[in-house]
Order: C-alpha cells, then sequence, then structure tokens
C-alpha cells in the first residue's frame, strides 16, 4: 500500500513544487527492482487507475531533447510529438544523456525540478482527470497534482502525444 504524505524531502521536484505554493500530495511505496514497469508498479501501488499514473520520457526531436509526460496505459506516439512542438522528426533519447541532463535516474525522471528546463508535452487526456500522478524525482516516490498546475510550472504544451 502505498503511503501518502504532504512532503517529501530531497528531491528537486518537491522542492519546486513546495517553492511554487501549489498544492500537491506525495505517495511514498516500496520499488521493486524486478517489477518490469515502473509506472505500471506505481499505479499498483497507489491503487489508481494506468490512466491517472503518468510517465515521463526524453525525446530528441530534431536535436533538441524535449520531455513527453503521457499515461502509464499508453505509448508515446514519436510522431505527434514532433508536431507538437513544430518538429519534424523525433525519436528516444540516449537514456545516459536523459539522466545527465535531468538530474534523474531513469524510472524516476520528474517533469519538475529538472537540472536543465526542457521543453515540455504533456498529453491532452491529463486534462480529463482532476489530478495525475507524475514521478516526485525517484523510484518509489510519485507526486499527485493538478494537470492545470504541471503544466504552467514546465511551461508545457497540452497534445494528443500518446497511443492506447
Amino acid at each position: 500500500m502505498a503511503k501518502k504524505t504532504k512532503q517529501a524531502a530531497g528531491t528537486p521536484a518537491v522542492v519546486a513544487l513546495t517553492a511554487a505554493g501549489v498544492p500537491f500530495t506525495t505517495h511514498a511505496y516500496e520499488h521493486d527492482p524486478a517489477h518490469p514497469s515502473y509506472g505500471e508498479e506505481a499505479a499498483q501501488a497507489l491503487g489508481v487507475s494506468p490512466a491517472q499514473v503518468f510517465k515521463t520520457l526524453v525525446a530528441d526531436v530534431d536535436g533538441v531533447l524535449t520531455v513527453a509526460v503521457v499515461p502509464v496505459s499508453g505509448s508515446l506516439d514519436l510522431k505527434a510529438l514532433a508536431t507538437a512542438v513544430g518538429g519534424k522528426r523525433a525519436a528516444m533519447a540516449d537514456p545516459a544523456l536523459a539522466e545527465r541532463t535531468t538530474g534523474y535516474v531513469r524510472g524516476g525522471i520528474s517533469p519538475l525540478g529538472q537540472r536543465k528546463r526542457l521543453r515540455t508535452v504533456l498529453d491532452a487526456s491529463a486534462s480529463g482527470h482532476a489530478t495525475i500522478c507524475v514521478s516526485a524525482g525517484r523510484r518509489g516516490l510519485e507526486v499527485e497534482l493538478a494537470p492545470s498546475d504541471l503544466t504552467t510550472l514546465t511551461s508545457a504544451v497540452l497534445a494528443p502525444i500518446a497511443r492506447s
């Protein structure tokens, strides 16, 4: 069962949320390194639909690193991501480069509090939820917040970038 807390010290994502003064809740759970999907593991641990838990992916769009935030119930449509930011071609970024650039480890990359702020696209399905969960900056820690707050804090574009 996930443990609910108002704040969890330490991660840059939580620090950024606290500094911004937006309402959020952190959810900590015991991460299982053997689980095949970080996002599905989080949805199961939190007891919420995978459509409400969003994964943070880093892609290269025409040579520019771009963050895509999509529901764990689907996958990223790279062509749609490129279109959303006015690009022509997108590919998944090298995982080591994504980790170095964001300051987070794979499976714990948060769209918030990144070392280098990257342009961000949030899947349009997020607006159908009162709150969504995204990584709080480490494996086993999610943050729940309003999609509008995530959009504002990351200067995200809202676009249909996920495939079911």
